[in-house]
């Protein structure tokens, strides 16, 4: 059995702005990184630290890959966040200016990546750590859209992940199983340390 802890990046500055980002690929904010150090210590012991291929899951990784002393950090670009399509940078206030009442319909901007899409990323990404990392215990950083989708496929309802929100999940040859929500930072606690 592998163990994973899937995690969501720190918060980028479009996250700051309230921007939706899909496959764009703006860097963490000062807060993002802050986050990810923090975060760090919540973590515990891992193996193996996998990445999505976006700067801000990216650099999270090598944030507490640092921190951790555990690396070097692997890419794997079908741990990226699903495409927003014409929503990508756009604010939630934009969106329904220019899409009105998708939002609330739950229908989406052409170009929107579906859920299928992500989940046949995600399975090849999760084939490859079983294959390379059996019985590892692994940490990685991925996004929100990926979490969900995962999380919906496997009966889950949506609930809101933060920045550096987690969902621990189990493979084992090919089966998926999801654990529980984990929070790696507790925001009131951050403080900004010399070295980030």
């Amino acid at each position: 059995m592998t163990r994973l802890l899937l995690a969501r990046h720190g918060q980028s500055t479009w996250n700051a702005q309230g921007r939706w980002q899909g496959q764009a690929d703006p860097p963490l904010s000062q807060l993002g990184r802050l986050q990810a150090f923090h975060a760090s210590s919540a973590i515990g012991t891992v193996d193996v630290i996998i990445s999505s291929d976006l700067e801000r899951a990216h650099n999270t990784a090598l944030i507490i890959s640092e921190t951790l002393g555990v690396g070097p950090v692997v890419i794997d670009s079908d741990l990226r966040e699903r495409s927003a399509g014409e929503w990508s940078g756009l604010t939630r206030a934009e969106i329904e200016e220019a899409w009105p009442g998708y939002l609330d319909a739950g229908k989406r901007a052409p170009g929107w990546e579906d859920d299928q899409v992500v989940l046949t990323r995600l399975r090849m990404a999760f084939g490859r750590i079983e294959e390379h990392y059996q019985g590892a215990e692994i940490l990685v950083v991925t996004h929100g859209g990926v979490i969900y989708a995962l999380e919906a496929d496997l009966g889950q309802p949506w609930e809101r992940i933060a920045n550096l929100g987690a969902r621990q999940v189990e493979l084992d040859a090919g089966k998926v199983t999801l654990g529980d929500r984990v929070t790696l930072v507790n925001h009131d606690e951050i403080t900004i340390p010399d070295q980030i």
